[in-house]
């Protein structure tokens, strides 16, 4: 122990030195600073083995966990990052994980074609589906969005918190592998019917032109949310030449922020349907809103390939 003092004396002095941030150091006290770091880890280890030291522990952790902050945190946070990732990272990772992201979408868009077939062929499946209330909204040629438009500000809060909550599950969800394509199962046969009943009832135009506006963010942001959820149970059951826990840590990192991306088209397309979808604009109006979002989208995620591929 009063061989090892001073060397816990020095790392004690370079974290008071670098209380302004790593800047405070030159080339060779960071240096130093990583290998006291690294020493004094190993003479922890050591004292918690004697039962009679365990001031001392709390003390070598206690000053072990503030190097450990100073290293690995040692920048602060910039606004600048939150640009650069939306601008720069976020399309990367999406191409990166495109793979999850289209099964995803294959399960959404699946769901939604048996959905619309089950309920062609058997009208009394959305009855059972959608309940009693819905369907006769619907046999009235009635929209059940109408009542959005004098409430919009509340309507467009509580759509938005429920697309986030969503997304937010059908992620969470990926650790059980069979929840994240459940969820997402479920809500393409939810639109598959509703789309199928509204076509035989004559009102398919309200419908998609209600939908179209806020839906091509909405529903992309839904699949790249299962997309995060599946790279999460990827990671887990193929871990490839990775040890299990590695390789889950690693496709969470990347699921997590897959997930972070969809949290502005959400913003968007909450504000959109609560706003402007259910109002009486020109329907052509709404699907030019529409194509427009959409081709931004499509540009925004893919751009960066062609950049990479011209570099």
């Amino acid at each position: 122990m009063q061989k090892r003092k001073a060397y816990w004396e020095r790392l004690e002095h370079l974290l008071q030195r670098s209380q302004g941030g790593l800047g405070k150091l030159n080339h060779q006290e960071l240096r130093e600073l990583g290998l006291l770091y690294r020493q004094i880890a190993a003479d922890l280890s050591v004292v918690q083995e004697d039962e009679s030291s365990a001031h001392l522990a709390a003390y070598l952790n206690q000053l072990l966990a503030r190097s450990h902050n100073l290293i690995y945190l040692g920048q602060r946070p910039k606004a600048g990052g939150i640009v650069a990732f939306y601008r720069d990272t976020y399309p990367r990772i999406f191409r990166e994980t495109l793979a999850t992201t289209a099964l995803a979408t294959f399960f959404f868009v699946a769901a939604a074609v048996a959905g619309w077939a089950v309920t062609w062929h058997d009208p009394g499946f959305a009855r059972r589906l959608l309940g009693p209330q819905m369907m006769d909204t619907i046999d009235r040629h009635e929209m059940w969005t109408h009542s959005i438009v004098s409430i919009k500000p509340l309507a467009a809060s509580a759509i938005t918190t429920n697309n986030l909550t969503v997304a937010f599950t059908v992620f969470a969800l990926g650790i059980t592998v069979a929840g994240t394509i459940w969820m997402t199962v479920l809500n393409g046969l939810l639109l598959g019917v509703v789309g199928a009943a509204t076509w035989r009832a004559g009102m398919a135009l309200s419908l998609w032109s209600f939908v179209a506006p806020h839906g091509v963010l909405e529903l992309p942001a839904i699949c790249i949310a299962a997309g995060a959820g599946l790279e999460i149970a990827r990671g887990l059951l193929f871990p490839g030449l990775l040890p299990r826990r590695e390789s889950l840590a690693q496709a969470g990192g990347r699921a997590s922020r897959l997930l972070l991306g969809t949290i502005p088209m959400l913003l968007i397309a909450g504000t959109i349907e609560g706003f402007f979808s259910p109002t009486d604009a020109p329907v052509a109006m709404k699907f030019l809103l529409a194509g427009l979002l959409f081709v931004v989208l499509i540009v925004y995620l893919f751009r960066g390939k062609r950049r990479a591929t011209l570099a």
